[in-house]
């Protein structure tokens, strides 16, 4: 069957915008395929930074016929009716329509048969093909040449130059598809290398389309490419003794800025490597986009550096990497110099900077932002075993390295640079370390900081931010997060989690909210505005929720949690997840589960027949004088045993949830004889509301740990 090979080469496409721009282009002519009604087998989106490439296999080569049946109005219809159907239809008189009864609406109706053949799939894709190109979704898009200067001109990423479209069967040789845009005919020349094979390459398919570009130093698969450059960057490293630091982000880059990728190595002087690493990574990265190496022996950043070029160069790329080595020198000189201007001011030095750097119009400067995360990080520090006055001491410096030249450089290197900067001036490692991580985790695989000062000033931070925005109405919508408010709060739970933090949350929240209000960012809040920290509450236990249920855990289970009131403790909550899982992974709690629900099912019934008022009663205690029969004077026991407490109310105030559970367990036992020989609704009324009064003691006791009623399967 014939395969479809269109090719859009312009003069360049920007990496940032490559990744979408293939998905772009495949989803529009794919859909526009579907509309058409034209059936493929696959498809597969490349590109290069100078095309983007499509190649649609297993077309057919005309559309399906189309035969359907269109319905119209009553025999009798006002002529107006009769006429729009005629021309929706396209029938020249009501004669060409058939006349067929309508058993539902009791009557009959016109009918025409509307038959269309199909048409040619190269004719479709003529259609098809200018019309996607003429729209395609560009993020920055630019108009070129003498047409430009008309509205409707084509617009592109850069200026487009040719564009290869054709179709045909493996076995024969291929048409052009017949269009044009922008004055570009369709045709199968496309162009080689730009330096090392710039000459026109005739092609006919995607099978001979792909090679021919090989031969002329193009590889048009992205990932390969990505893969020749990790593999060549690894297999370079290792021969010279050194150890590349990969960089995921950089690599897909560099792989969007050439079409034949040659990895050659320089050098700095060793006089850099004074600089932190994180320095000379940003910097050489940022600007040259290379990569750095380590010493494999020393285990420390080496004075090399790895660049993927985008030729074969006569001199094995010596010059390339030389010139590069001039610019990574010059660059360096700058950070060498930003580093030892910075290391001359002390980080409280820089405070005063902060009251001109507004965090938010409605919030505050980011010295008033630094004054509330040090009042909360002095009171948190000692719920989290942390050092009071070294926990507030790095919330004060926490942000004090943001007006410094390395940050207004490198914005990345913000909290690490203030690490750097603060053991330089003596600071405790504690506050150094603090300072330096105190923006983590930023995301799932980020790490969680463990020491104490640092858990203190990394949740006071997460939590001023998350109060600040509750209070000024700045929530997350949809997939909108400008603030990034989500992360804040995972980052909450992956601390309390991680570090297994006994926190009761909403006391933490309505301090953090009172903090904006001493810092006189916000006015005085008044008792209805309270319930900003219960809305918190729910934020973070949706996000909570997220995190469960990434981890594995039932969905139906933590919603079983999450119905007990005051649920703020975050450790907790995952304990009684993880306890319920387990007990009903067992035969008893399986069986407890069935029993529970057969209870709060006769109990539901009863209250709906009887009203709000009467069935208040049933929550009332049972009546132990009422009760006849063995099993449920054994059932009685178990819940309220004579002398003394129910067995799993202990565990459940020691915060036991596991042995909890195995004392519900033995309710399994006195619940199935009770209902195999218990008449729960007994004719006798004392005895009957008796009984359920007994069920409903039952529905509360296990709910003690959890909503069972929330609980499937």
């Amino acid at each position: 069957m014939p395969d479809l090979l269109l090719e859009l080469f312009s003069e360049e496409i920007p990496a940032r915008m490559q990744a979408q721009a293939a998905e772009d282009l495949k989803r529009l002519v794919l859909d526009a395929l579907r509309e058409k009604g034209l059936k493929f087998e696959g498809a597969a989106a490349f590109l290069t930074p100078r095309r983007l490439a499509l190649h649609v296999a297993c077309l057919p080569t005309r559309q399906p016929d189309l035969r359907e049946e269109k319905k119209g109005p009553r025999v009798g219809a006002p002529e107006a009716a009769v006429q729009g159907f005629l021309k929706s239809a396209g029938l020249s008189s009501i004669e060409e329509a058939k006349i067929e009864v309508d058993p539902k609406k009791k009557g009959e109706f016109y009918v025409a048969v509307v038959e269309r053949k199909g048409r040619g799939t190269i004719e479709v894709l003529s259609e098809i093909l200018p019309a996607v190109i003429q729209r395609f979704p560009w993020p920055k898009s630019m108009r070129w040449g003498a047409a430009s200067a008309r509205p409707d001109a084509l617009r592109w990423v850069r200026p487009l130059h040719s564009i290869v479209a054709t179709f045909g069967p493996e076995t024969e040789d291929t048409e052009i598809v017949p269009f044009s845009v922008g004055g570009i005919e369709a045709g199968r020349t496309t162009y080689g290398h730009r330096f090392m094979a710039p000459g026109p390459i005739r092609v006919r398919r995607f099978d001979d389309y792909a090679p021919a570009l090989d031969k002329a130093k193009v590889v048009l698969d992205p990932a390969r490419r990505r893969d020749m450059i990790l593999h060549d960057l690894r297999d370079l490293a290792l021969a010279s003794g050194l150890e590349l630091i990969e960089d995921e982000g950089l690599l897909e880059e560099v792989a969007g800025l050439v079409e034949w990728p040659v990895v050659l190595l320089g050098e700095f002087d060793e006089a850099f490597l004074d600089i932190p690493p994180e320095v000379i990574r940003a910097t050489i990265r940022a600007n040259q986009k290379c990569f750095v190496l380590d010493d494999a022996a020393t285990g420390r950043l080496a004075n090399r550096f790895a660049l993927v070029a985008n030729i074969d160069a006569p001199d094995g790329g010596a010059a390339i990497a030389a010139g590069n080595a001039r610019v990574v020198r010059a660059r360096l000189s700058d950070a060498k110099f930003f580093w030892e201007s910075d290391l001359g001011v002390r980080l409280e030095d820089r405070l005063p900077r902060l009251e001109h750097v507004v965090f938010h119009e409605k919030l505050g400067t980011q010295r008033q932002r630094v004054e509330r995360i040090a009042r909360l990080a002095r009171e948190l520090a000692p719920l989290v075993s942390a050092d009071p006055a070294l926990a507030e001491r790095a919330a004060l410096l926490a942000k004090a390295d943001l007006p410094s030249e390395m940050v207004g450089e490198f914005p990345e290197l913000q909290g690490l640079m203030g690490r750097y900067y603060a053991l330089a001036q003596g600071e405790p490692a504690e506050v150094a370390e603090a300072i330096g991580d105190h923006y983590k985790p930023l995301g799932p695989s980020d790490r969680v900081p463990s020491a104490p000062a640092t858990i203190a000033v990394a949740l006071a931070d997460k939590l001023d931010m998350l109060a600040g925005f509750w209070a000024i109405d700045e929530k997350p919508t949809g997939s909108k997060d400008p603030y990034a408010l989500r992360r804040a709060a995972l980052g909450v739970i992956a601390l309390v989690l991680e570090n297994g933090l006994r926190l009761n949350l909403l006391p933490v929240f309505r301090s953090a909210l009172d903090g904006h209000v001493v810092g006189g960012a916000l006015r005085p809040v008044n008792e209805s505005e309270r319930e900003i920290d219960a809305a918190l509450m729910d934020f973070v236990e949706d996000r909570l929720k997220v995190y469960l249920r990434d981890k594995g855990a039932r969905f139906d289970l933590i919603d079983a949690v999450f119905a007990l009131p005051e649920q703020d403790d975050l450790t907790l909550i995952v304990a009684r997840v993880a306890a319920l899982g387990a007990f009903l992974e067992t035969e008893d709690g399986a069986n407890l589960l069935a029993g529970y629900r057969r209870a709060a099912n006769i109990l539901r019934a009863e209250e709906k027949k009887a009203g709000a008022d009467e069935a208040s009663a049933y929550e009332a205690p049972f009546e132990r004088t009422l009760l006849r029969e063995p099993e449920e004077l054994a059932l009685a026991e178990k819940l309220a045993p004579q002398g003394g407490a129910p067995s799993w109310e202990a565990p459940l105030a020691a915060e036991d949830y596991e042995g909890a559970m195995r004392a519900l367990a033995a309710l399994r036992t006195p619940v199935d004889a009770f209902f195999e020989k218990v008449t729960v609704n007994a004719p006798d009324p004392a005895l009957r509301l008796n009984r359920l009064r007994l069920l409903s003691d039952l529905r509360r006791a296990v709910n003690a740990v959890a909503d069972f009623s929330r609980i499937a399967g």
